[in-house]
C-alpha cells in the first residue's frame, strides 16, 4: 500500500506543477528553471527535471557525506514523465484567458503541489532530490520545513532569473505560500495515510484469529 501512496503522490505532485504552468502567471523557482531550460537548451521540461536531479543527488552527497542516493532518479524520473504527461492533456483542456481564471488555476496548482509532494514524502521511499536537499538544508539550518524551502526557492529563484524562466505574481505566492501549504500538509497526509496503511495491513482473517481467540 505504501507504494500505491507514493506513485499516486507523484501523480497529484506532477498534477498540481501542470496546472502552475498552465496557469501562465508564473511557476515555482525550480519550475521556472525547468520550464526555461526546456526554452532556451531544448528537451522537455520532464527530461530537465531528470537532469536537475542527477546534478541535486551529488550536492546532496556532499552535503551529508554519504553515498549518492540514487533511488532518488527513480522519483525523479516518474515526476518527469508525469509533469511532461500532464502538460499534453491539459494542454487540450486547461487554456485559462482572463487574470481571475489564471488565479484560479494557479491557485489549485499550489495547493495540489503541496498535497502530493506531502503524501509521497509521507511514504519515505525515494524522495525527489530537491525534496531531500530541503530536509538537508532543514537540519544544517536548524529551523523548519517553512524556512528551509523557503531558501531553496530563493537559490532557484535566482538561477531562473538568469535563464529568463516563466516568472511572475505566481512565483512570488510560491515562494511565500509554498513552504508554508507543504508545512501544513505534512502532518494532515501523517494521519491520512498512517491510518490507511494501519487498516490495510490488518487482514479479515487477523480479525477472525482475535474473535476466537477472546
Amino acid at each position: 500500500m505504501k507504494y500505491v501512496f507514493y506513485v499516486f503522490g507523484i501523480l497529484i505532485l506532477t498534477f498540481g506543477i501542470a496546472f502552475t504552468i498552465q496557469s501562465d502567471l508564473g511557476v515555482s523557482p525550480f519550475d521556472a528553471l525547468l520550464v526555461g531550460l526546456s526554452i532556451h537548451a531544448g528537451l522537455t521540461v520532464g527530461s530537465w527535471e531528470v537532469i536537475i536531479a542527477l546534478l541535486l543527488i551529488g550536492c546532496n552527497s556532499f552535503l551529508k557525506r554519504q553515498r549518492p542516493e540514487v533511488s532518488g532518479m527513480l522519483t525523479a524520473f516518474i515526476t518527469g514523465i508525469g509533469i511532461d504527461m500532464w502538460l499534453f492533456m491539459l494542454h487540450f483542456f486547461v487554456t485559462p484567458e482572463q487574470w481571475w481564471s489564471k488565479m484560479i488555476c494557479f491557485g489549485i496548482g499550489l495547493v495540489v503541489t503541496g498535497l502530493g509532494t506531502a503524501t509521497y514524502l509521507y511514504t519515505n521511499f525515494a524522495p525527489m532530490p530537491i525534496d531531500r536537499f530541503t530536509f538537508i538544508i532543514k537540519e544544517l539550518t536548524r529551523t523548519n520545513i517553512f524556512v528551509s524551502r523557503t531558501i531553496i526557492y530563493l537559490l532557484f529563484l535566482t538561477a531562473a532569473v538568469i535563464l529568463k524562466g516563466p516568472i511572475g505574481i505566481g512565483t512570488l505566492l510560491t515562494v511565500c505560500l509554498g513552504g508554508l501549504i507543504l508545512h501544513f500538509f505534512m502532518p494532515f497526509a501523517g494521519r491520512v495515510l498512517g491510518r490507511l496503511i494501519t487498516i490495510s495491513s490488518t487482514s479479515p482473517n487477523d480479525d477472525q484469529d482475535n474473535t476466537y481467540s477472546i
